[in-house]
C-alpha cells in the first residue's frame, strides 16, 4: 500500500507525514517546534524562537542570488481539532491517521491538518533542498493561528531582512489571494438562575449531531446549519410543552468552525416523555426538509443520562432562547464590487453552560473594519438588553489588496508560464495572517496560495494530491525568479 511519503513530491509529503504524527492543536505546538528546530540544527541552519513562540529559520541565498530580494515563506504550525461523534481520537496525544483516498489525502475520523501542515511541509522541503535556486530565505512558522492568531499578533519588528512574503495557507489551487477579512471574537456571559429539579421527571441528553460544519470564514456563505441555532429552535418549540426543563446547553467547540454538534441536558415529566420523543422526531424531519443537502444527515436523538440536581429557571431559559433566536448568524453583507465574496459575517460558535451563567462565543469577520465594529457592537447591545456581559477579545486586522504589487504581477506571469493559464486573483473571507503580519511589516509585498483543500476545519477535510505537486512546482519557480533588490 502506498504511504504518504511515497507520493510526489516525496520531500513535501514526507515532512507532512511526520507532522501528522505530532499532536498540534492550538496552544500545543511544542512537538512541531522541536521537530523544526532539530531539523534545522541538523542542516546547520540558523534558527530562533521569538517571544511569541514562533520559530524562524534562515537559509542563505544560493550562489549568484545574493543580491535578490529576500523571501519570507510563512505558515502556521497548529491545526483545528475536530472529530466525528464516533471517533475516540485524543488530539493532545494521538497522531493523525492520514491515508490516501483516490486522488485525495484525508484522515480517519478527524481533521487532517493540511491546513496548514502542507504549507509547513513545503517550507521545510525548501530549507533542505540543494537544487532549488533561491534568494535569502527566512521561514516563519507561527503558533496559534486557529485560535486567535497570537503568533502573528505578537510578532515583533526587526526579525527579518526579506521584502516579499509567500503565505502558503489558502485552499484552492490556481488562485492567488491578495486580501482577507479581519476578525473579532466576542465572549458573552449570560446570567441564569436555577431551581431544584421537579419530582417525577427523567433526565435525557438531547443530541443534535451529524451536521456538516466547516470553516466559519470559507464556508459561511454555504448556509450550512449551525447546531446551536438548531438546538435553540428546538427548545423554543419544546417550551410549549408543560413539565419540560433544561439543565444545560453545550454546543460547538471552536470559534472558527461552524458548530456540527450540540448536547442539551433536559428533564421531562414521566407522562410527557412520549410527547417529547414525538416532537423530536417531527422537528428532525422538518429541519431536514429545510436544510441544504450537506446537512441532510441531521440527527436529533434523546438518550437517557444521569440525573441532575438543578435546572435553569423558566424565566432565565425563556430569556436565553429569545436572545439566541435574535442573535445573527451567517452572512451579514457581500462586497459590492465582488458580489460572490462575503464582506461581513458572524458565527455563533460555542455555547457552554456553567452553574450561574452560560458562556456564548461568537466570531465576527469583515473585510471592512467599520463593518466589523458595527456588527460586533450590535451583538453586544443585543445581549446587554438581557443583562448579559459582552467582552471583545483581541481582534485582528484585515489585509487590504494591493493590485499594483510587483510580487503579484510576477507571480501571475510565473503561473501562466508554468500552467498555461492566468491564476484568479481573489480576496478571501477567512482570516489570514498576512493582514496581521502586514501591520508589523507594512513595507512587505505579500501573496497567499496553496493546494486545493476541501472541508477544512471539519472531519471531512481532504487535500488534493496532484495540486500539492503543482503548488510545489509553482513555489520553486517563484523562488528562482525573484528580482534583484532596488539599488539605494
Amino acid at each position: 500500500m502506498t504511504t504518504l511519503s511515497q507520493l510526489e513530491p516525496m520531500n513535501v509529503w514526507g515532512h507532512f507525514e511526520n507532522i501528522c504524527k505530532i499532536p498540534r492543536p492550538s496552544y500545543q505546538e511544542q512537538g512541531v517546534i522541536d521537530y523544526i528546530r532539530n531539523f534545522s540544527n541538523k542542516l546547520g541552519l540558523e534558527n530562533e524562537i521569538d517571544p511569541a513562540g514562533n520559530i524562524i529559520v534562515r537559509k542563505p541565498a544560493t550562489k549568484g542570488m545574493e543580491q535578490n530580494k529576500g523571501i519570507i515563506i510563512q505558515g502556521h504550525m497548529d491545526m483545528v481539532a475536530q472529530k466525528t461523534n464516533e471517533s475516540q481520537h485524543n488530539f493532545e496525544t494521538d497522531p493523525i491517521e492520514a491515508y490516501i483516498d483516490g486522488e485525495w489525502v484525508t484522515a480517519k475520523g478527524t481533521t487532517l491538518g493540511s491546513d496548514n501542515g502542507i504549507g509547513v511541509a513545503m517550507a521545510l522541503a525548501v530549507l533542505e533542498s540543494d537544487n532549488i535556486p533561491h534568494p535569502a530565505i527566512e521561514c516563519l512558522f507561527t503558533v496559534n493561528e486557529e485560535s486567535g492568531m497570537s503568533g502573528a499578533l505578537e510578532l515583533q519588528p526587526g526579525y527579518f531582512q526579506g521584502e516579499w512574503l509567500l503565505n502558503i495557507d489558502t485552499e484552492e489551487e490556481g488562485e492567488l489571494y491578495v486580501g482577507c477579512a479581519g476578525g473579532q471574537d466576542i465572549v458573552i456571559e449570560f446570567p441564569i438562575t436555577t431551581m431544584d429539579v421537579p419530582k417525577d421527571t427523567q433526565t435525557f441528553h438531547l443530541n443534535v449531531s451529524h451536521l456538516k460544519g466547516g470553516h466559519s470564514g470559507v464556508d459561511i456563505h454555504t448556509d450550512r446549519a449551525n447546531a446551536n441555532k438548531i438546538t435553540n429552535d428546538f427548545l423554543i418549540e419544546a417550551l410549549a410543552l408543560e413539565d419540560f426543563y433544561v439543565a444545560s446547553f453545550n454546543g460547538g467547540s471552536l470559534r472558527n468552525a461552524i458548530p456540527r454538534d450540540a448536547t442539551t441536558t433536559v428533564c421531562i415529566s414521566h407522562d410527557k416523555i412520549e410527547d417529547f420523543k414525538h416532537l423530536a422526531n417531527n422537528l428532525m424531519q422538518s429541519f431536514r426538509a429545510g436544510l441544504q443537502e450537506d446537512d441532510s444527515n441531521l440527527q436529533i436523538r434523546l438518550e437517557p443520562c444521569e440525573a441532575v440536581a438543578k435546572v435553569i429557571s423558566k424565566a432565565s431559559l425563556q430569556q436565553f432562547v429569545e436572545a439566541i433566536e435574535k442573535c445573527p448568524n451567517g452572512v451579514d453583507s457581500w462586497i459590492k464590487d465582488l458580489p460572490d465574496v462575503v464582506e461581513t459575517s458572524d458565527n455563533l460558535a460555542k455555547i457552554t453552560s456553567h452553574e450561574d451563567h452560560i458562556t456564548i462565543e461568537i466570531s465576527v469577520r469583515s473585510s471592512v473594519e467599520t463593518e466589523k465594529d458595527r456588527l460586533s457592537e450590535s451583538i453586544k447591545a443585543l445581549f446587554e438588553k438581557y443583562h448579559a456581559t459582552a467582552t471583545f477579545g483581541n481582534g485582528y486586522p484585515g489585509w487590504k489588496p494591493d493590485m499594483n504589487s510587483n510580487l503579484l504581477k510576477i507571480s501571475k506571469d510565473i503561473y501562466h508560464d508554468a500552467f498555461g493559464k492566468i491564476p484568479e486573483v481573489k480576496v478571501i473571507h477567512a482570516g489570514l495572517e498576512c493582514g496581521v503580519i502586514g501591520a508589523t511589516y507594512p513595507k512587505w509585498e505579500m501573496i497567499s496560495f496553496g493546494p486545493t483543500i476541501v472541508d477544512a476545519h471539519s472531519p471531512d477535510e481532504r487535500c488534493k494530491i496532484d495540486d500539492v505537486a503543482k503548488v510545489w512546482q509553482y513555489l520553486k519557480a517563484i523562488l528562482a525568479k525573484v528580482p534583484q533588490k532596488a539599488q539605494s
